[in-house]
C-alpha cells in the first residue's frame, strides 16, 4: 500500500532542469481534484468508516486521462469488528482494481486493451473483497462503493447503503440504491420515504460484504460535466444532513476538503450519531 501510496499521489507538477542553454518549459499535468475526511462522531467512540483515495494526474506522453480511485467502505454497527472488515473490504478492492485496470495502462495502449471491462474489474474487486472479509473477519459485514475516475467519467460499483451523489446544475441525484429492508419497503409501497427516514430497521441490509455465498454488485457509469461534483459518502452524512444542505455546502466552498469538513461539521451538529464520512471529486474546469 505504501507503493501505491508513493505512485499515484506523488506531486505531479514536472518541471525541467534547468542546463547550460537557459531554463526549459515547465510542464504541469492536471491533477486530480479530490476532497476526502472521515470521523467518528459524537456519539461512538471508534470509527467503522474506511476511506480511500488514490489519484494520478494526466500524462501526455502515453496520452492517460486523470485517474483517481475513490473507495468507502462502512463498517456494520452490531457486528464484530465493523471496523476491521470495512479497512480489509477498501484495501482488496483498491489492490484489484489498480493492478486490473491502472497499473497495465502504465505498460502502453496495446498492454491495456487486452484486459477485461472496467466494469468487469469493479465487480470482480467487490467480489474479491467480499471474500476476504467473509473468510478472515467471519460474522463481521461492511458496505463498499467504489467509484474509478478516468477524466470526465466515472465507473461505480455499490453494496450496502451508503451512496453516491451526483451535483449538476440541476441539483443532487442518488445514483446508488441503498441495499436496505426498508428501502426494499419503499420500493414495494409498503412505506413511504418519509416513514422509511425514520424507521427502527432503517439501517438493517439484506446485502452487504461479508455475506457468504453469490454476491450481487450493482455497477453504474456516469459521464460528469465540467464543474460537476460526485460525492461518496456513509449514512452517518446522509442520514442526518438533507440533500439540499449537502448541495449547498459543497457548492459554498472552492475548495473540496474544506466542503467535506462543513458537511462532516453539519452531521456533527445534527447529533453526529454514526461515524461520518464524505469524499468529493470534481469533475475537471476548462
Amino acid at each position: 500500500m505504501e507503493f501505491l501510496r508513493k505512485l499515484f499521489c506523488r506531486d505531479t507538477r514536472a518541471t525541467a532542469t534547468e542546463d547550460r542553454e537557459g531554463p526549459q518549459p515547465t510542464f504541469t499535468r492536471p491533477r486530480m481534484d479530490v476532497g476526502w475526511i472521515t470521523d467518528p462522531g459524537r456519539v461512538r467512540d471508534h470509527n467503522e468508516d474506511s476511506a480511500l483515495v488514490i489519484t494520478a494526474g494526466h500524462d501526455t506522453h502515453q496520452a492517460h486521462p486523470p485517474f483517481g480511485l475513490l473507495v468507502l467502505a462502512d463498517g456494520m454497527g452490531g457486528h464484530r469488528a465493523g471496523e476491521v472488515a470495512s479497512s480489509m473490504a477498501a484495501r482488496v478492492a483498491a489492490h484489484h482494481i489498480t493492478h486490473q485496470s491502472y497499473l497495465p495502462s502504465l505498460l502502453g495502449p496495446e498492454r491495456d486493451a487486452r484486459h477485461p471491462a472496467l466494469t468487469e474489474v469493479l465487480i470482480d474487486a467487490v467480489q474479491a473483497a467480499n471474500q476476504m472479509v467473509s473468510e478472515e473477519v467471519p460474522g463481521s459485514g461492511t458496505t463498499l462503493t467504489c467509484a474509478l475516475v478516468l477524466g470526465t467519467q466515472a465507473y461505480i460499483a455499490h453494496v450496502g447503503d451508503s451512496r453516491a451523489y451526483a451535483i449538476t446544475e440541476e441539483g443532487i441525484e442518488q445514483i446508488t440504491h441503498d441495499h436496505s429492508v426498508v428501502d426494499r419497503l419503499v420500493d414495494t409501497g409498503q412505506l413511504t420515504p418519509e416513514e422509511a427516514a425514520v424507521h427502527p430497521q432503517k439501517n438493517v441490509l439484506y446485502r452487504a460484504i461479508g455475506q457468504s455465498g453469490a454476491l450481487e454488485v450493482d455497477t453504474h457509469v456516469r459521464k460528469f460535466d465540467e464543474g460537476d461534483y460526485l460525492l461518496l459518502c456513509s449514512d452517518g452524512l446522509w442520514g442526518l444532513v438533507s440533500e439540499a444542505t449537502v448541495v449547498d455546502l459543497i457548492r459554498g466552498e472552492d475548495s473540496l476538503q474544506e466542503a467535506c469538513r462543513r458537511m462532516v461539521a453539519a452531521a456533527n451538529d445534527a447529533g453526529g450519531s454514526d461515524n461520518i464520512t464524505a469524499v468529493l471529486w470534481r469533475s475537471p474546469l476548462g
